[in-house]
């Protein structure tokens, strides 16, 4: 029948190759390092991705939580209480 391991050939995998999708620049200079670092996994076998696809989750994931770190605008005016805005006698 075909060539498998019962027939006593061995396993070759294929050689890397380019999977060419593109990558939209998103405008921050951080997460666009981060997702060109994807192109790394054209150039290894499939068994080196998880290393690369590890890596740039947790930049991405670093990223986002340095959003939720930094300070946001300020809210809108408080509308004044019932007695205006100063209580105090």
């Amino acid at each position: 029948m075909g060539a498998g391991p019962e027939s006593g050939s061995a396993y070759e995998p294929a050689a890397p190759a380019p999977l060419n999708v593109p990558r939209t620049p998103t405008g921050n200079a951080e997460v666009d390092a981060l997702l060109d670092r994807l192109a790394d996994v054209d150039h290894l076998a499939a068994d080196g991705h998880i290393e690369v696809y590890e890596d740039v989750h947790r930049g991405l994931r670093d990223a986002l939580t340095a959003l939720d770190a930094r300070p946001g605008p300020e809210g809108p005016p408080r509308a004044p209480g019932p007695y205006g805005m100063n209580n105090r006698s």
